[in-house]
């Protein structure tokens, strides 16, 4: 048995067994998009798989840097609570091989219980369900900019982040001669993403030095975001491996365009016939695919913190780098924050291109599948398509995109159609851990206050 095969519990416990496996990984991934991990014996996993089991509620209560949030910064979990175990499902279907460790299974989690309504997986699921009910089915993909570093853990410390030395120099986008260099590194990569099942269906070099791109392969929309977290986790461990750092970061240096995780969604009915495409309109955009990109557009500045999570997304989203700056769309043009791509049924779908790499997978797709189910529900209709460089034009006050995470966070925190997609208990949670990273922030001092007024002022 491998595990594509395994679609139960009996299943992967066979699986288990067929290895002689002492001990299986599993992991959930947490409000940041971190995997949280362990290593579980085999008759403490088989008893997991019936009843589930309890792993630390804190992975829900810290920052992405282990630090606690201030109790009570949230209500779920905290000092007030004594952080007590979360009461984790496992998910039989989501089995598969760990490079590395050989013969090793893994099998992801979700938090449940009244951990339920804060889970990124889950949330991702409650707006698939949505989705279900409205007699649609959802089709995803991720693509991943991410730099590689000549680094190790250990240097970048040393370094304070300085002087960082990229795997490879300047300004190289789609380099045959890179990719040649260093094809045996790139197709030992490429075979542990097939191991792993996030299969990879174009990798090249980007403009910048040491920068990539990736494009995961389409699949169901859950299916598409498991995909897109363990392409993050693994990549940073394949690399490490090999000591190198590989980095999500949205921005590590000003001198050069920051880190995108684009996501690609279309709907189909439950049966798979494509929604999105009707050859007799303009761009061959149906009435449904018309009011999902209205409804993705009409919300995205009130759910940017679910896209734009950490502050350093927000050195991103400025004119002339590739990334949005208003809500706004166009046909096949990657200077708007959403991309229209005409095709056949199959391939017409909605690029939502504001999407940082740091942001955590699961949510960034409930934000740009809800929003666009929103916009079905509320028959929004987009403002007017953009003709050539958005960042040459004006839009209106409400296209403006917020400035920071604090504004996000505070916007998400008033969204009723966040509350009403997501349900109260994430959009309260994740504002405040979003809140909590902004005050985390001024509290420090950078090395460019320093510069501008340690002497001067």
């Amino acid at each position: 048995m491998e595990p594509s095969d395994v679609k139960t519990a009996e299943d992967v416990l066979a699986l288990v067994d067929e290895r002689a496996l002492t001990h299986v990984k599993v992991g959930v991934f947490d409000i940041d998009g971190i995997f949280r991990a362990k290593w579980m014996a085999r008759d403490k996993f088989a008893s997991a798989l019936k009843g589930g089991f309890g792993f630390c509620d804190v992975v829900l209560g810290w920052d992405s840097n282990d630090q606690l949030y201030e109790d009570p910064a949230v209500d779920v979990t905290g000092w007030h609570t004594g952080y007590p175990d979360a009461e984790v499902r496992l998910l039989p279907d989501t089995a598969r091989d760990v490079a590395f460790e050989p013969d090793m299974v893994m099998v992801l989690g979700e938090f449940a219980g009244k951990w339920e309504g804060v889970c990124p997986r889950g949330t991702l699921r409650r707006v698939l369900k949505k989705a279900d009910d409205m007699g649609f089915a959802v089709k995803a993909a991720a693509e991943y900019e991410f730099f590689l570093f000549d680094e190790t853990p250990h240097s970048v410390r040393e370094k304070g982040y300085r002087d960082l030395k990229p795997l490879t120099p300047g300004f190289f986008g789609y380099s045959g001669i890179r990719s040649s260099v260093h094809a045996d590194l790139h197709l030992m990569f490429l075979e542990m993403c097939e191991l792993m099942d996030f299969p990879v269906e174009g990798l090249h070099t980007e403009t910048g030095p040491g920068v990539m791109e990736a494009a995961i392969k389409v699949d169901d929309a859950l299916v598409a975001a498991d995909r897109a977290a363990l392409f993050k986790t693994f990549t940073k461990v394949f690399f490490q491996r090999h000591d190198i750092m590989a980095s999500f970061m949205a921005k590590w240096s000003m001198d050069y365009p920051g880190q995108s995780g684009h996501i690609h969604t279309s709907l189909t009915t439950k049966d798979g016939a494509p929604v999105f495409h009707d050859p007799k309109s303009t761009y061959s955009m149906s009435d449904t695919m018309r009011w999902f990109v209205g409804g993705q557009q009409a919300l995205m500045p009130e759910l940017l913190s679910m896209t734009a999570s950490t502050i350093n997304s927000y050195t991103r989203l400025i004119p002339g780098f590739w990334a949005p700056t208003h809500a706004n769309w166009a046909a096949d043009n990657r200077t708007t924050s959403l991309r229209v791509i005409e095709g056949s049924p199959k391939s017409q779908r909605v690029e939502y291109r504001v999407a940082a790499a740091d942001a955590n997978p699961y949510l960034a797709m409930a934000a740009a599948i809800g929003s666009g189910l929103w916009g079905i529900e509320n028959k929004v209709e987009p403002g007017e398509g953009v003709t050539g460089n958005a960042y040459a034009k004006k839009f209106p006050a409400k296209a403006a995109l917020p400035g920071s995470l604090g504004e996000a966070a505070a916007r998400l925190k008033r969204s009723k159609a966040a509350r009403d997609l997501f349900g109260d208990a994430f959009v309260d949670h994740f504002s405040a851990s979003r809140m909590w990273e902004e005050r985390e922030y001024r509290r420090h001092v950078t090395d460019w206050e320093l510069a501008r007024y340690f002497e001067i002022i």
